[in-house]
């Protein structure tokens, strides 16, 4: 019988059946469990021209996909003030709102700036006032930076409206598929191409400056790992070893990718100096060891490895060293990934036939399981790690969904008539 883990590694030679029929790529993102008692806050449509996005409709979503916000429904707005003397508070206190928002886009010769307050509608004084100049282009991104500035102001959280995630998608039927790996902005928006190709993509993993990604290919009928430069396209083929080429990690300073590769035999951790392609390796059985990820400080790597006979997930000095063990609850860990700030592991954790997100808290080892899915899986942390990203199974369809750190926040992110699989949140 084929071990989870192996399943994992093998997972590519799958694809095609798991991706079939799929037409389109865009996501849609719904909030499927909100935030009990969400804060209500009424985001007043921007007085605007001459763009076609709608600043104060996309700060607005944003801070509702959020789940920690109620955004008042416009149709229920009887006023819509632009300048900030002309705001009437008892008006916004009658309809129960919490903080309102208002701005305005003005030109500014071949550019825009946008200008907005956030308003304590109880106290009725300003908490955030900014005027944020952009180019055309850029007015999806400048209302995104809006919703991040007021989710800092009223969270004391970074926001991470303003980032992009990462995705593989498929086109086509069984006999014509063409494999796609997309960029698209946090609310699905604006999706664009990186690579694609007849064969299988998988992997994507964001350079810490958000301005490259490494992904594994199969484009040569063998695993191959690429580095694109976003902005140019131009990419370098750095590792095509024999045997399996997979799961790369940056380093937190950008300098190094954390590798599994077979060329020994048995898949090992590898960690690769990016500048002069020089490898390390790091672990040395005969098990497999797979899926790397940094600790935030850089010091330490988190894998999995069935070297006690089943999926475990252990950790080991980056510089190389003894490997501990780290999970021991459960009949399957995998998939670890480090918290932003160090203190908890994601990972996909199986128990009885079910596999699901689960959270270990690393202070105390406690794990608390996130999800409630049967297949759940590739999880990764928001930048702000306020959420968690993965991958789970719903009727037979592989879809995109988020949870909060608490498990009490859910969102799904919908492709419009397939599947998506192998989601990577940008720095």
């Amino acid at each position: 019988m084929l071990s989870p883990i192996r399943f994992a590694l093998l997972s590519w030679s799958l694809c095609a059946g798991l991706f079939g029929g799929m037409a389109h790529a865009d996501l849609d993102v719904d909030i499927t469990k909100g935030v009990h008692g969400a804060t209500p806050i009424a985001v007043v449509p921007f007085a605007q021209s001459g763009l076609s996005a709608n600043l104060g409709g996309i700060v607005a979503a944003d801070l509702g996909r959020s789940g920690h916000f109620s955004p008042l429904p416009e149709s229920s707005m009887t006023e819509r003030p632009v300048p900030p003397q002309s705001v009437n508070f008892h008006t916004w206190q009658a309809l129960g709102q919490d903080y309102l928002v208002i701005g305005r886009v003005n030109p500014v010769g071949s550019r825009y700036e946008a200008e907005f307050y956030l308003f304590d509608a109880i106290k009725g004084t300003v908490l955030l006032s900014q005027k944020l100049p952009f180019d055309a282009p850029e007015a999806r991104h400048t209302a995104h930076r809006i919703a991040d500035l007021i989710y800092q102001q009223l969270t004391g959280q970074r926001g991470a409206f303003n980032t992009r995630v990462a995705y593989v998608a498929v086109y086509g039927g069984p006999t014509g598929r063409v494999y796609h790996l997309l960029v698209a902005d946090t609310d699905g928006q604006d999706p664009r191409p990186v690579i694609s190709s007849p064969e299988p993509i998988m992997s994507p993993a964001w350079s810490p400056d958000g301005k490259r990604i490494a992904y594994v290919s199969f484009e040569n009928k063998a695993s191959a790992i690429f580095v694109q430069d976003l902005a140019t396209g131009s990419r370098q083929k750095v590792s095509d070893a024999r045997g399996i080429n997979g799961a790369p990690a940056w380093s937190p300073d950008g300098s190094r990718l954390a590798l599994t590769l077979s060329k020994g035999g048995s898949p090992d951790i590898y960690v690769m100096d990016v500048g002069s392609r020089s490898l390390q390796q790091i672990t040395n059985e005969v098990s497999i060891d797979t899926e790397p990820n940094w600790s935030p400080d850089g010091r330490t790597l988190v894998f999995t490895s069935d070297r006690g006979g089943k999926p475990q997930l252990y950790t080991v000095p980056a510089s190389g060293g003894a490997a501990q063990r780290l999970t021991y609850e459960g009949d399957y860990n995998a998939r670890g990934v480090f918290s932003p700030d160090g203190r908890s592991i994601a990972m996909v954790h199986g128990k009885g036939g079910d596999y699901r997100i689960a959270l270990m808290d690393l202070r105390g080892h406690t794990l608390k399981v996130l999800t409630q899915g049967r297949f759940d899986e590739s999880p990764g942390f928001a930048p702000n790690g306020s959420m968690i990203l993965y991958t789970h199974k719903e009727g037979g369809v592989d879809r995109l969904a988020a949870v909060s750190l608490d498990g009490k926040n859910h969102q799904a992110l919908d492709v419009q008539g397939g599947q998506v699989r192998e989601p990577a949140w940008s720095p």
